[in-house]
Parts: structure tokens; C-alpha cells; sequence
């Protein structure tokens, strides 16, 4: 039998948008401009966003089959986003998360705080590979938020 283990580990980012919060919000309602910033693959990617509705998304690194799955657990228009994720590496569950994404308003801009929660299995995932892949996706909001501003 496999050695089997669970690390737990929560991050928290934070990242201020040149726009108000429910524009901020609408980047990750909106299934098409989310697939620009957050999809490595957007043919694999689908969005139901709505309590209970899930969204998934599937892609191929270093020759293995990746797998995202989240249910949306509480949507406040314009406030906040709760989530659960399953993230699997050719079909073995890898990791099992809880997220929160708040917006808050910032003078005429957005200050997003973003609270993730997991366990990590079998070390099929490192905490710190997770917080880097969320922090440069947060990055990717930024330009396309900006090119919102620009329009």
C-alpha cells in the first residue's frame, strides 16, 4: 500500500483592481472574459455560475490529464464568492478546497482578498504550487480588468 498523508494549508491574497467592485465581480461571473484570465485551456473550460452550479476545467501538463472541478456554494452579487474545488492529477483526487473571494471598494477601484483552505493529498500537490497557479491568475485579472477601463 501507498504511503498516504494529508497536508493542510490556507493562503490569503490580496490585489487591488482599477475598477469597482462589480466590475471586478463580473470578471468571474462572465464565463468568456473568466476563460481569458483564469483557463489555461479554454476549450476546457465551463462555468455555470450560480449557487450550486459548477465550473470545470480540464488540461494536459507534462503529459498528465489535470482536472478542476468547483461547486459554488454563496454568490453575493458583487460582494462575494464562496467555493469548493476538487483538483485531480489523472483521475486521483490531488487536493480538496474551500475558497472565498470578497470585494471590497477601494476609493474608485476594488481590493479583492481571496481565502483558500485545503488538503492536499498524498503530496500530489505542494500548498505553495497552489498559491503560486491562484496568485498568477489574479495576476492575468489585472490586465484584463485594465483593458475594461480602456474601453
Amino acid at each position: 500500500m501507498p504511503d498516504r498523508s494529508v497536508t493542510h494549508a490556507t493562503f490569503t491574497l490580496e490585489r487591488v483592481y482599477p475598477v469597482a467592485p462589480g466590475r471586478a465581480f463580473d470578471a468571474w461571473a462572465d464565463p468568456k472574459v473568466k476563460s481569458h484570465w483564469f483557463a489555461r485551456n479554454a476549450d476546457g473550460y465551463e462555468l455555470d455560475f450560480r449557487p450550486g452550479g459548477i465550473e470545470r476545467n480540464h488540461a494536459s501538463i507534462d503529459g498528465k490529464h489535470i482536472s478542476w472541478e468547483s461547486v459554488y456554494r454563496e454568490i453575493v452579487t458583487g460582494q462575494r464568492i464562496v467555493y469548493t474545488s476538487v483538483l485531480a492529477e489523472d483521475g486521483t483526487v490531488a487536493t480538496v478546497s474551500l475558497t472565498t473571494v470578497e470585494f471590497f471598494p477601494a476609493g474608485g477601484a476594488t481590493r479583492l482578498v481571496l481565502v483558500e483552505a485545503g488538503a492536499y493529498l498524498d503530496g500530489r500537490e505542494q500548498p505553495t504550487w497552489r498559491e503560486q497557479g491562484t496568485s498568477d491568475q489574479l495576476d492575468a485579472l489585472g490586465p484584463e480588468l485594465s483593458a475594461q477601463v480602456h474601453k
